[in-house]
């Protein structure tokens, strides 16, 4: 686990004080993630909810790009969690 991340410019999410454990709910595997690491995942998981409802097209392209973003950066800034959380 990294010390200190830095989130990209483009996120416009909260960034946490903490890190917490998150647990992948299909697997029931665990991992701790750091604050930018539980922003990010968190930004990815509300993205996927928000895409499971109802959206005009030009809303999904914007959230399916930020969502894609959001993992790329995980991949790259905690590839273990990623394969834990999101693979």
């Amino acid at each position: 686990m990294n010390n200190k991340q830095k989130l990209p410019e483009w996120f416009q999410g909260v960034l946490y004080k903490h890190g917490e454990e998150v647990t992948n709910p299909f697997s029931g595997e665990s991992i701790e993630l750091t604050p930018e690491e539980l922003s990010i995942y968190d930004f990815i998981i509300g993205a996927q909810m928000i895409l499971e409802m109802k959206l005009n097209a030009s809303k999904r392209v914007d959230i399916i790009k930020d969502m894609s973003r959001g993992i790329s950066w995980f991949q790259h800034a905690n590839s273990k969690a990623y394969m834990v959380l999101l693979d």
